[in-house]
């Protein structure tokens, strides 16, 4: 019994040995960051088309297919008969970033962005309303055109 101990001791500790010497699997992060898929699904945004109007065109369809109901849509027509977003919430506290609501969407107006890191103190700063989505559409406009571009590969 002792030398079956011994034994299975040193195998573990020569595979210890052998794994301490091999490049690391691990990344340090916040410090080290593994790169992003395109099709990574991280905070929720608006986009606006290049002329600087919204892309939203008010059909509600991501506010019918998101299974967690997190997303709020009131519109009103407009003069020339189109319709736009008078109010688009979302409750980040419910949304289960599936990815139906970008799916979803014929204009590509509502995208989940690639910024992972957006942790808050209070309920209240995770209730995203249009506005702040327009601001997050704004920020990453560039890599969200690209990622929509990589994308559509696979729709």
């Amino acid at each position: 019994m002792g030398t079956l101990l011994m034994t299975e001791l040193f195998r573990g500790m020569g595979m210890t040995l052998k794994y301490f010497f091999e490049k690391k699997v691990t990344i340090n992060y916040p410090f080290e960051r593994s790169p992003l898929s395109a099709r990574f699904r991280g905070e929720h945004a608006l986009r606006r088309y290049e002329t600087g109007e919204e892309r939203c065109i008010a059909c509600k369809l991501c506010e019918a297919v998101c299974p967690a109901q997190a997303i709020t849509i009131e519109a009103e027509p407009r003069e020339d008969g189109s319709r736009r977003t008078t109010r688009y919430d979302i409750d980040m506290t419910k949304c289960i970033y599936c990815g139906l609501c970008q799916e979803a969407c014929p204009v590509d107006a509502i995208v989940e962005g690639p910024n992972l890191e957006f942790a808050t103190e209070t309920h209240e700063e995770l209730l995203y309303d249009k506005e702040r989505l327009l601001e997050n559409g704004d920020r990453w406009e560039s890599e969200l055109a690209y990622n929509i571009r990589a994308e559509s590969l696979y729709r």
